[in-house]
């Protein structure tokens, strides 16, 4: 039984691997994934019945019921966008999210000058205009943007080598 089983396999392999990849395209899945899936039948198939009496015939229709398996499938679900199942308020995801947020804190506090106070301003909850910043630090409203820069330049320059050691 071994050695026709064998056998089967062998004399199979072609024309499964060229039905699914003519499946393949027109139900949006790899080859692979249908190969696989029709080995898992023929597999399941040996152990309950034998082999089938018309293995190539058999063979042609599991590729294409697979396939439409596959597209019924592919109808039904949604592409997920977003966050995942918990809605981002997972345990895992919280404390990440926090390690992330102090990390950047106590980066911004190590910065030089004036780039603490800018910076906070900047990532600051109530969402201020910038009008609202440089009247908060004290500085004109033009030079926001290249202060901005800088500070962003030394923020990325202090995190680039704790990013990097992760």
């Amino acid at each position: 039984m071994r050695c026709v089983t064998d056998d089967l396999l062998l004399m199979l392999r072609p024309l499964l691997a060229a039905e699914a990849a003519a499946e393949a395209s027109a139900c949006h899945a790899e080859p692979a994934d249908l190969e696989q899936a029709v080995w898992l039948r023929l597999l399941e198939r040996l152990a309950a019945a034998g082999p089938p009496p018309d293995p190539q015939r058999w063979l042609r229709r599991a590729v294409r019921a697979e396939a439409r398996r596959v597209r019924r499938t592919t109808r039904r679900e949604w592409p997920y966008d977003g966050e995942p199942a918990g809605g981002g308020h997972d345990p895992e995801g919280l404390a990440l999210a926090a390690a992330r947020g102090r990390a950047l804190r106590a980066a911004v506090r190590r910065l030089p000058g004036r780039c603490p106070r800018l910076l906070g301003a900047l990532l600051s909850p109530r969402d201020l205009t910038y009008r609202e910043i440089a009247g908060e630090l004290g500085i004109s409203q033009g030079s926001l943007g290249p202060e901005r820069s800088r500070c962003l330049g030394c923020l990325r320059r202090l995190l680039t080598p704790e990013v990097a050691a992760r």
